[in-house]
């Protein structure tokens, strides 16, 4: 039986077995999981105080008490206390001095991990001699401080790359992804793995035998080219200076994170350890207080309260999901149904369309088997989750039933209809249409207060948001089982009001219309493309274009152009003259740049602009506007409809405006979403550019009144 010793805290506890062999368990009260802060790092100290005065223990093992993960990172609420770089900076002193006494204990140290290990949790694993890791899906290990504008301060920068190599090490600190059971054990971030239930004992093994001499610590040797590349400074500088370039031309300078984690990496490696634990002490102060870092932190805390039912006592439990519809939207919102643990009851026109539909499934989730993301049994599980049917009747089961079927309004009612007559009287009945009024949708259906809007985007499994769409006849008990089904499916969720395009659709429609307006005048492609992928979108609008589909955006601009109030925006119709030559974009590998027609992927790469597209523009010679006239006037294009969103009522609050922008449409995230661009610009700011542009460009840039009362009253959206 372990005996337990003294230690001056309540957030961990520290037993000794007969062995000798010390288990340091962390486990916060009142929280669900770990995370570093102030009192973590003093409760570490306290505990290896303990264990520096026992000098009868044979090895030191590091778990968690929490059953479902380690140490999730840093605690974010402590770093927005700061006021100063330096108390940032005094937090990563701390980690590293605790660090340090980690790797100078005279006993073997053992890690024991299981579910999420990130940031500063990994880090305190790095100190550690040895690392053990279950084989369970949720184990995942990353350091994904840069996704918030950060870079590890724990000492990340310098361990790391010294355990798995510069090249591993920067490629995951620069992009701040996860990696999985298997690949940790083959690039030797992990030593060894073994299933759930026998973590602790195979940790406490390892100290014992590591103790002993018996256990010999192999890692998989580089390849002899890594070796050779790795192996001394001025090869080294390749890699650097490779790194920079890659990071360069992914963040487009827009992240000032990336460029520190190299310069720290590399001043560890070429100088030393306490130098590059210096520089990264450095970075990370003076990160913590970038706008950037400030707006990303900002998402995620509302990222956060977004994954909290508001309604939770009035949602039905949701089990089964009935999906109308197999093609890549169907599939897609069967496949993260079922992933995460829903029924599906997946239907179309005939049980071979919809077999078609659970077979792109298992393509899907074979592929992140493949990949090591999970393994064959989950890998099984999902698939059989999922019943494909031709009939309706097994939708009885449903709790939620969401249609995918085409944006025809016609088809919608009959499909709603047909199943209404079949569910339970208290099923959700939701659509994924893109554009078309939920009010409309609903009237073909006896009860409009079961029906809303699931608009979910492209591809599903991919894209992280899902906006709920309401009418004045949604009842609260189907709103509130939607959003149950929404987090169920783990997306990130937000309510909007019903109106043509609701929001997200909205506010991209004029986006993408501001665009072919510049193409008009004749903007070239790729300029306008370069200008707004400079900005900090994922890819450009004409790009765009073609991965959604010239015929598709034509709908929507038809059903956007209608709805505005006549004037107040020019809704050009280039879209539908493109879809009526055929050119549909990568469905026809031919749009506003030119496919390869052997590229099977759903997202293809452009071969090069479609030159022939430009006999379809009035515009007699190509010019563009500078990079900076383009952005602006696309971006507040954006921008100034967001905030008309608020002010008519479709949007319910800034903060839903900023998630659905960025984790919607890729709303570049260190802005922090365009009301959050707004409050860091300042509306006068903004209201003077877009007055400037309806001088030159027409009314359809007038700032709205809402943009226009702040500037005047010097305020903000958020608090």
């Amino acid at each position: 039986m372990p005996n337990a010793l003294s230690v001056p805290t309540d957030l961990l506890t520290l037993t000794v077995d007969e062995t000798g062999v010390a288990t340091l368990e962390l486990d916060a009260p009142d929280a669900s999981v770990n995370k570093i802060s102030w009192d973590t790092l003093n409760a570490f100290s306290d505990a290896l105080d303990v264990v520096e005065t026992h000098a009868d223990l044979s090895g030191l093992v590091i778990a968690s008490g929490k059953p479902d993960s380690f140490i999730v990172g840093a605690d974010l609420a402590m770093l927005q206390t700061f006021e100063i770089p330096a108390e940032a900076r005094r937090l990563s002193r701390e980690a590293h001095a605790l660090g340090e006494r980690v790797r100078s204990l005279p006993v073997p140290t053992v890690a024991a991990l299981h579910g999420p290990v990130m940031g500063g949790g990994l880090e305190l694993a790095l100190n550690c001699d040895y690392r053990v890791a279950s084989t369970a899906d949720a184990t995942k290990m990353a350091l994904p401080e840069v996704q918030l504008g950060l870079l590890p301060g724990g000492g990340g920068t310098q361990l790391l790359p010294r355990l798995v190599g510069v090249q591993q090490a920067l490629g995951l600190m620069l992009t701040g992804k996860n990696t999985y059971p298997d690949k940790a054990r083959r690039i030797g971030l992990v030593d060894a793995l073994i299933h759930p239930p026998g973590l602790r004992d195979a940790a406490r093994r390892a100290a014992r035998e590591l103790a002993a001499g018996t256990r010999p610590v192999e890692r998989a040797e580089q390849s002899l080219g890594d070796r050779l590349l790795e192996g001394n400074p001025v090869s080294r500088r390749v890699i650097y200076r490779q790194a920079r370039t890659r990071t360069e031309r992914r963040t487009r300078g827009n992240y000032p994170a990336p460029p520190r984690i190299i310069d720290a990496v590399r001043t560890g490696m070429e100088e030393g350890l306490e130098p590059g634990l210096d520089t990264e002490r450095q970075h990370f102060g003076e990160l913590v207080f970038t706008p950037e870092s400030q707006a990303l932190v900002s998402i995620f805390f509302a990222k956060r309260d977004a994954e909290t039912n508001p309604q939770p006592e009035q949602a039905r439990p949701v089990d089964t999901v009935g999906v109308l519809g197999a093609g890549l939207m169907g599939s897609g919102i069967a496949q993260v149904s079922a992933q995460n643990g829903l029924d599906v009851v997946l239907t179309d026109q005939s049980l071979a369309l919809a077999a078609e539909g659970k077979k792109a499934i298992w393509s899907a989730v074979a592929e992140q088997k493949d990949k090591g993301i999970i393994n064959t049994f989950t890998r099984d599980q999902i698939v059989e989750r999922v019943a494909p049917t031709a009939d309706y009747a097994p939708l009885r089961a449903a709790d939620v039933v969401i249609e995918a079927v085409p944006e025809d309004l016609s088809i919608k009612h009959a499909v709603l209809s047909e199943v209404e007559a079949v569910v339970d009287p208290d099923t959700v009945l939701a659509s994924n249409t893109s554009a078309l009024p939920i009010s409309t949708i609903a009237e073909g259906v006896d009860d409009p207060s079961r029906v809303l809007g699931m608009h979910y985007f492209s591809p599903v499994p991919d894209i992280p948001l899902l906006e709920i769409v309401v009418t004045e006849d949604t009842s609260e008990e189907a709103l509130a089982t939607a959003y149950a089904a929404g987090l169920a499916q783990d997306k990130t969720v937000i309510v909007v009001n019903d109106g043509p395009g609701f929001y997200t659709t909205r506010i991209l429609a004029l986006y993408m219309n501001e665009a072919l307006l510049l193409f008009e005048a004749g903007a070239e492609i790729e300029a306008v493309d370069e200008a707004m992928m400079d900005a900090g979108f994922p890819m450009g609008p004409f790009e765009l274009f073609d991965l959604v589909g010239l015929d598709v955006a034509a709908k929507i601009t038809d059903v956007m152009g209608e709805a505005l109030s006549p004037g107040r925006v020019d809704i050009s119709d280039r879209a539908g003259r493109l879809a009526e030559a055929d050119l549909l974009g990568q469905k026809t590998n031919l749009g506003f740049y030119e496919y390869d027609a052997d590229d099977a992927a759903d997202d293809k790469d452009p071969q090069g602009v479609n030159d022939a597209v430009y006999r379809h523009s009035e515009a007699s010679t190509r010019s563009t506007p500078p990079a900076g006239a383009v952005q602006d006037r696309l971006l507040l294009m954006m921008v100034n409809e967001a905030v008309r969103c608020l002010e008519d009522g479709v949007l319910r609050a800034p903060i839903d405006g900023d998630l659905g922008a960025v984790f919607g449409l890729g709303f570049p995230p260190f802005l922090g979403g365009p009301f959050r661009h707004v409050d860091r610009a300042g509306a006068a700011s903004i209201v003077d550019t877009l007055q400037r542009l309806a001088d030159r460009h027409g009314p359809r840039f007038a700032p709205a009144d809402r943009l226009q009362t702040h500037a005047a009253q010097d305020t903000t959206f958020h608090p």
